[in-house]
Formats: structure tokens, sequence, C-alpha cells
């Protein structure tokens, strides 16, 4: 892979080559793409959307939208150490091409920004309860009906997979959905393959999936245009990451260990002084101590270590890209950053931790119940509608059901598979509210 190519402006749609020479500065494409994904009603749903605490009302709990800003932030600064020491080694990217170390910054904050755009409601048990509808609840009647590829993007519903499908599926009027730019795309495929075979390789890109069977055509324009490098054979699809990927991933590695942990202290699930113990491990090195010892509050105290601790992080990871750098090129580096830092072995603990104390909390096992039920029975009542009109057959109750979904959301879909993945879609951006007050009206226990 090469950088000229891999820095992309193309977009959906063009039919000639965007220059990076010929951009306007103060409306750079890639900074375009921060704008777009920023004003999309899929981001701003990110309000209400789970990140570690379901449904909590907590003031400093961190939502779908305060974590993937946080991540944003973090992915600029590792996206313009990178792209300065990019340059630097290769300095024609500027002199010929008129790329700057900013553009790097600008690619990696706009991917951060949109990394969990695709995620349902409910946390990551969102996915599970959407995957577990079709494995082991009422849609398994719809296995046999399917291709192998469709029935596993089901029953592994991946919001890695639906974010793409946000930022680039059309719909009547709107081409190529948020038209984002190839190199923005490129660093936000994290998993690009399909979804089987299932996790055939232990590299870092076979971990998950990228892309539903519906975007396939496309996912593979945006990684061929882009030289990234195929590893699968036959008619499976699947390719070596873009490189700006594995700093969106270190992005998002940085923020959950250590602002999910952040977020465990607030609520008092795990002691100051577990926290001063695990977080001294990562910043000793820079610490104030006459800073630190006049801060009199515990937030003042763990936020201060948080920022060092993220510093450090920060320039780890861009030192271990930029000594793989070549690897990476070269699609021979199949590890995420993070496994090869010098700070493994305390992030593995602080994680380990937050799991204990934070991710097994009561409260949280106990809004995960609720978020299960809340999807399945959306799932259900919707794709039971959807289906029965398309064949004709809709009750009165059916009509009323789909009266529910949004106006964009009424599409004819006549193949099965897309019926199916467009239902999952829907419920997928809905809120952790919209969701729970669709349930309880579909219940009948709404009250006014």
């Amino acid at each position: 892979m090469n950088w000229e190519q891999l820095l992309s402006l193309k977009r959906q749609g063009d039919t000639s080559k965007r220059l990076r020479v010929e951009q306007d500065d103060t409306r750079l494409g890639f900074e375009v793409d921060y704008d777009r994904i920023i004003f999309s009603a899929a981001f701003r749903s990110l309000q209400d959307k789970t990140q570690v605490i379901p449904l909590s009302k907590t003031d400093f709990v961190h939502t779908r939208l305060t974590h993937s800003l946080e991540v944003s932030v973090v992915g600029r600064s590792l996206g313009r150490l990178v792209g300065k020491k990019i340059i630097e080694k290769y300095p024609y990217l500027k002199e010929v091409h008129g790329y700057h170390m900013n553009d790097f910054g600008a690619i990696v904050a706009a991917a951060s920004l949109a990394h969990d755009i695709g995620n349902p409601p409910f946390g990551h048990s969102g996915e599970k309860a959407i995957g577990e509808y079709f494995s082991i609840g009422k849609g398994q009647k719809y296995k046999d009906h399917l291709k192998a590829k469709q029935w596993q993007d089901l029953i592994d519903f991946e919001g890695n997979a639906n974010g793409f499908s946000v930022l680039t599926a059309s719909r009547p009027g709107i081409e190529g959905g948020l038209r984002i730019s190839y190199a923005t795309l490129g660093a936000f495929m994290k998993y690009p393959k399909e979804s089987l075979p299932k996790k055939p390789t232990n590299n870092i890109a076979d971990k998950k999936y990228g892309f539903f069977q519906t975007d396939k055509a496309f996912f593979e324009e945006v990684a061929e245009d882009m030289g990234m490098i195929a590893n699968k054979t036959g008619e499976d699809i699947g390719f070596e990451r873009h490189p700006l990927a594995y700093l969106v991933e270190a992005a998002d590695d940085i923020c959950y260990t250590i602002i999910d942990f952040e977020d465990g202290i607030n609520l008092g699930l795990v002691s100051e002084d577990y926290a001063l113990e695990y977080l001294i491990k990562l910043v000793q090195n820079n610490i104030g101590g006459t800073k630190y010892n006049n801060l009199q509050t515990k937030e003042d105290r763990i936020s201060y270590l948080r920022a060092l601790a993220i510093n450090s992080l920060i320039n780890d990871a861009v030192d271990v890209f930029i000594e793989n750098e070549e690897a990476i090129l070269a699609g021979q580096f199949p590890f995420a950053l993070t496994d090869k830092s010098k700070y493994k072995a305390q992030m593995n603990d602080i994680i380990k931790l937050s799991v204990d104390k934070i991710y097994q909390s009561r409260e949280v096992i106990e809004k995960e119940i609720v978020g299960y039920e809340i999807i399945q029975t959306l799932l259900d009542k919707f794709i039971t509608a959807f289906n029965n009109k398309y064949e004709g057959k809709a009750s009165n109750y059916d009509n009323l059901i789909l009266k529910m979904l949004p106006e964009k959301h009424h599409l004819e879909k006549t193949n099965l598979y897309e019926r199916l993945l467009h239902i999952c879609h829907y419920v997928s951006l809905l809120t952790d509210g919209n969701a729970l007050e669709l349930f309880e009206t579909i219940n009948g226990r709404k009250s006014n």
C-alpha cells in the first residue's frame, strides 16, 4: 500500500480524482467528513445510547456520544503525531501532493467520531440481543430462506458493519449516504472482511466483520480504489487494514480503558485507592507530585491522572505505529497497536478490574436484561408486520405497527434478507429512550 493512494479524497459517485493540492484549506475534504458525521441524525442519537451504564441518569457517566467525541479527540492527536513523522519520512507527500500532517489528524478524527455510529441501544448487549433473536429466538425460522453469509450477518449482528451502512447506504434522493471520503471510510473499517469465514486467522483484522452483504460491492470498490491488500481467496472478500484504522482502534482502546475506568470510580464501583494504584503505573514517569498533592477532590485527582495516562498511551501508540509502519503498509502487522504497547500489562490490569467491578456490576446486568427484552420484542413486532405487508396479508395491527416506522424507513424491500436487515437497522438506530418508549407503547404500558 502507498500513502498517496490511501489518503484518497474520493467520494461515492465521483467521476474524477480529487487532488489534495487543489483543496481549499479553509474547507478541507477530510474536515467535511467530520462535519457531515456530527450533523447526522445517527450521530445525534448517540447522546441517548449507553456506553457502559445503560439507561443511567448520572451526570458524569459517559454516553456513546461523549465517548465518541473523546475518541475523536484522541484520534486527532494520534493522527497528527503520526502524520508529522510520515511527512518527514516521505516529503514528496507534501512537496508534490500537498498533504499536511493535520490531514492525518482530520481523517482519524472523523473515522473515530463515527466508530460507534452503528451500535444498537443498550451497549454491546444490544448487538447480542439482535443476533440471538435470529440464532436462538423467534427469528430462527428465517434461516432456511437465506444464504450462509446473509444468515451470519444476522446472527452475528455487528455494529461496525452497521456503521459502514449508516455512512454509505443510499436511499431515495440520497445517493451514497453521507458521502464520506474513501480515506475516512478506510480508517473506519477496522474489520475489512465479510461475516464468513468467521475469525479465519488470529489477524486483528479478522476478529469481526465490517460490512453486510448489501454493502459488499461498494466496500470492495473503496478498498480496491485505495490499494488495500486482499487477503482472502475464492468467493470470500477480505483485506488487510487501511493503516489509519490502527489509530482509530488505538484511540478507542485508550478511551474505553481509561475513561470507562474513570466512570466506575466516579460511580463508586471502583475505590479511589484501587484507581490510584492502577493509574500511577501508567503515569509514574510524568506525574507532578506537587500539583497532584495540591488537588483537593477525588474527581480532580482522578481527572489529572486520566489526562496523564491518556497522554502516555497516545505517545506509546505513535511509537509502535512508526516502528512498524513498513510492515503495516505491507499488510504484515496482524496486531492492535496496544498489543505491542509497553503498557499492555497495565492496560490489561485496568480492563480486568473494570470487567469485575463495572461491566459485571448489578446495575449494568439489570439494564442489559431489560435491553434484551426491549430489542427482541421490537424486532419481532416490526419484522412480522413488514413481512406480512410484503406478502399482502398484513392485519390491522400490523398496519398500526408499521405506522410507528419513521417515513424514511418506509421502503420497498422485495428480498427477505434485505427486509430483515432493514428492520435490524431501524431498531439499531433507536436510542435507549426511544426503544424503551416504543416498547412500552406496543405493550400498552405507556402513560401520558
